[in-house]
């Protein structure tokens, strides 16, 4: 199998990389509560996913 001639500059392999970036998680609101969370899962203060009770939450005493 052919192998480079030259070794690849810093520059050129960071070109490369520049669209190799994390994208942040989309947020949405709780119908229930209010509280922050993220699509497609359960709410990690009320226990609720999309209307309705997924897990029970315990109390805190």
């Amino acid at each position: 199998m052919p192998n480079p001639k030259r070794k690849h500059s810093k520059a050129r392999t960071a070109k490369r990389r520049t669209h190799y970036k994390a994208t942040a998680p989309t947020i949405s609101t709780c119908s229930n509560c209010g509280s922050s969370v993220q699509f497609h899962r359960v709410c990690p203060e009320c226990g609720f996913y999309r209307g309705k009770l997924a897990i029970e939450k315990k109390a805190t005493a």
